[in-house]
């Protein structure tokens, strides 16, 4: 699956193109992400930061944004949003499922938590600069049940370890990181495959990758067809391609034969056209 951009007249509004069928009547508008129960993707889009509207045309998503933000740093996350939508198989016009909206609330933070006050105040002093040095960014998104959600910009993900290992040192409540990306559970995560599939990524895959700062995600399995994402020094690499095809689909179908497809969703062009890569 190909989801391509194209820019408009408005450099606040960009065009989004999945490459099948969004919307089958007329082109719907949505503004605010509090009164999106007709459109379970518009609401998926409208709960991204600094996104204001959503028009869902025939065969085109328009998403316009604040000018408090770059596309760079904001196409990621909606791109992630559409491609969850397509692979649930909501309709455009069902009701919000209730679930994605109960996963986005508790990513909210709450400020009057102590923990949550300790978080930012370790980001900003200590992790956000080291990050910020290498062109990266890291920045709080949520906090639930010792579970710390993150999102990493550019080279930020190589610190993730680093991250986690300081966060657990002087917070003990915090268990895990995770990326924010990945906050909303997906059923196909839980089965066996799935299971097997992140085996083989932790335990063949992703050492081969650290090398050079990489790491390879699973997102997220639907029937015969794997999602991955490549972070760090995989994301945009000019051997992404090759080290899908020939690496990390071979090791895959060698334990799972099921999965006939391994889809890359990584946004690998980063600001120019950025497309989910099959």
């Amino acid at each position: 699956m190909f989801i391509q951009t194209a820019e408009t007249e408005n450099p606040n509004v960009l065009k989004f193109l999945p490459g099948r069928e969004v919307n089958e009547g007329e082109k719907i508008v949505f503004e605010n992400a509090e009164n999106i129960a007709p459109s379970s993707l518009a609401a998926r889009i409208l709960h991204v930061a600094e996104v204001l509207k959503v028009e869902l045309d025939t065969e085109h998503v328009l998403v316009t944004k604040s000018e408090d933000i770059d596309w760079v740093q904001l196409k990621p996350p909606i791109l992630g949003a559409i491609m969850d939508y397509f692979v649930s198989g909501d309709s455009v016009t069902s009701n919000v499922d209730e679930k994605v909206s109960k996963d986005i609330e508790e990513l909210k933070l709450d400020k009057s938590d102590p923990i949550v006050a300790e978080l930012n105040e370790l980001i900003e002093t200590r992790i956000k600069p080291a990050a910020t040095q290498n062109g990266g960014d890291i920045k709080l998104k949520g906090y639930s049940d010792g579970v710390v959600f993150l999102e990493f910009v550019g080279s930020a993900f190589q610190l993730q370890n680093g991250v986690e290992n300081m966060l657990r040192h002087y917070i003990p409540e915090v268990q895990r990181i995770a990326d924010y990306r990945d906050a909303i559970p997906k059923v196909g995560l839980n089965t066996e495959e799935a299971i097997a599939i992140q085996e083989v990524l932790e335990t063949r895959v992703n050492p081969s990758v650290a090398g050079h700062g990489g790491h390879i995600s699973l997102i997220d399995v639907d029937g015969s067809r794997a999602y991955i994402r490549m972070e760090g020094g995989c994301q945009g690499c000019g051997m992404a391609n090759v080290t899908l095809k020939e690496g990390v689909a071979v090791e895959i179908q060698k334990v799972v034969p099921s999965i006939k497809e391994v889809l890359d969703v990584t946004d690998h062009a980063g600001g120019t056209n950025p497309y989910f890569q099959g």
